[in-house]
């Protein structure tokens, strides 16, 4: 049995351990004791207009009101706001409070909305879990909040100089623009979409640098959902160097790529992919070869265990989180990292798709396609060259009484049998359960033999990518190409992220390399 038996009481008591999970002690207004800790929420506190739910006090001085309602009436929270307005603007008992206090919450214990009464259009939004007084004690000592401060952000181009003269190109000028004007509209949530090789990652550190000098943003989280894509990110921010210092970002700022479960306090930088973010979140041990595949395509239980607050990393952590590839990594169990952060959200993506603009809240503050791109000169065109031969169009047929060498997938151990039967494959079937070693040799000698035609010009044989279907396949694939082009081991190598070597190195032998 509980304490608080009707529904408003029993909000209370889910209230009360929220409050408690945050850091606050939780006292009744008749039991005051204003040195118990340094947060305390008093319940029932006395004001001039009648007691109000919750009073919220750090270093003795009350900062906040919480309006608590039954869980039934989450879907009328925001209609009691003007009511906690009026508690936050009351003459309390006790205390010497002048001015409205600034921190107010509505909350059913399920879920919590607040709002910043310093904010130039105090505006409430749901959060996790209730602010921590540490994190409140450091937001008073700031003075102004961090939307008002985001409202000093200077213009980037206020001469209207070239973008090269920035160091930038003139679609990233134009997305950094509109991300911080839509930072001054307090849109929670943007989307950058701009062309892969357009320098979406460049765009995201040149508006970081920006958010740490002139918002006096406190910590900011890159999120990627590849290892491969954080190691870049770091890379990227290893060699940046803005335009008004000639120091690098790195000697600047703090940066951090978390490679465990340890955050530095210091940092104001995390690079980290969400698949770790998330094992951080729920206490756990993460394979790290998970972070090596895109998170989309790993496969999750029905149910998976719900992100709980976590006082290691607490909801208010980031300021912002830019999510790269945000088109594939933000959905389904994914979501709950991004929903835990009291944080706003900046997307970066090539490809967007409904989902992505739905999520982003259609605030797409830079729409750079591919073509745009190639127009500009940014990127170059792709032409299609097709080679297709009769078994991968249509298929083909084995014959009974054909000896047929039947092989193993991993061991690739090999036997010969005697078809009892003519035997249909389709073409999707190809090199998948069914292996024809001339049909991979004429797609190979073709594309040899049509490299002039390709790539006119060009004696040496440009840096090509083969995608095959399986371990088994890309065997197949290396062995031909080297027979057909007359090469060594080094001239076709295979590479997955389970590669003893190093895929960097690799691709970068094949880059200089001529062969």
């Amino acid at each position: 049995m509980t304490e608080n038996q009707n529904p408003e009481q029993k909000a209370r008591d889910n209230i009360d351990a929220l409050l408690k999970q945050a850091g606050w002690v939780v006292q009744s207004a008749k039991k005051i004791d204003f040195g118990a800790g340094l947060g305390i929420a008093v319940r029932e506190y006395q004001t001039d207009v009648g007691p109000a739910d919750y009073v919220l006090l750090v270093d003795k001085k009350a900062v906040g009101v919480i309006e608590a309602k039954k869980e039934d009436l989450g879907h009328k929270i925001t209609e009691v706001e003007q009511q906690t307005e009026g508690y936050a603007a009351a003459k309390l008992k006790w205390v010497n409070n002048k001015e409205p206090l600034p921190f107010l919450y509505e909350s059913t214990g399920i879920i919590t909305r607040f709002t910043d009464g310093r904010d130039p259009k105090p505006r409430s939004r749901e959060v996790f879990n209730f602010h921590r007084p540490e994190t409140v004690k450091e937001w008073l000592s700031q003075g102004a909040s961090l939307r008002r401060r985001l409202q000093t952000i200077p213009a980037l181009n206020p001469n209207h100089l070239p973008a090269k003269e920035l160091h930038l190109r003139d679609c990233q000028e134009i997305a950094i623009t509109n991300l911080e004007e839509s930072f001054k509209a307090d849109r929670p949530r943007a989307l950058i979409q701009m062309a892969t090789g357009a320098g979406k990652t460049y765009t995201a550190i040149t508006s970081i640098y920006r958010l740490l000098k002139y918002a006096e943003g406190k910590r900011i989280l890159f999120l990627v959902d590849t290892k491969n894509l954080g190691e870049q990110a770091e890379q990227e921010m290893m060699s940046y160097v803005p335009l008004d210092d000639n120091r690098k970002f790195t000697e600047l700022y703090n940066v951090q790529r978390l490679k465990s479960s340890y955050i530095a306090k210091d940092s104001q930088v995390c690079i980290s992919t969400i698949q770790r973010l998330y094992s951080i979140l729920k206490g756990t041990e993460l394979d790290e070869a998970t972070e090596e595949i895109n998170p989309a395509e790993l496969v999750q239980p029905k149910a998976p265990m719900p992100v709980v607050y976590n006082a290691n990393i607490l909801p208010e952590f980031f300021d912002f989180i830019y999510i790269d590839e945000c088109h594939r990594s933000i959905y389904n169990l994914w979501q709950q990292v991004i929903d835990y952060f009291d944080a706003s959200l900046i997307g970066l993506t090539a490809t967007p798709d409904n989902r992505t603009y739905g999520f982003f809240k259609k605030n797409v503050v830079s729409d750079y396609s591919h073509e745009k791109a190639v127009a500009d000169g940014v990127n170059v065109g792709n032409e299609i060259y097709v080679i297709e031969t009769q078994i991968t169009k249509a298929g083909s047929e084995i014959k009974a009484q054909q000896q047929v060498e039947r092989r193993e997938k991993l061991t690739r151990k090999k036997r010969w049998e005697q078809q009892d039967e003519d035997e249909a494959y389709s073409a999707t079937q190809l090199d998948r359960n069914i292996v024809n070693p001339d049909q991979i040799r004429t797609v190979i000698r073709t594309f040899r033999d049509k490299l002039p035609e390709i790539f006119p010009g060009r004696e040496e044989v440009p840096k090509t990518l083969i995608f095959a279907k399986s371990d088994s396949h890309a065997d197949d694939i290396i062995q031909t190409a080297r027979e057909e082009f007359g090469e060594g081991n080094a001239f076709c190598k295979k590479l997955t992220y389970k590669s003893d070597e190093d895929p960097k190195s690799v691709l970068g032998v094949c880059a200089v390399d001529e062969f």
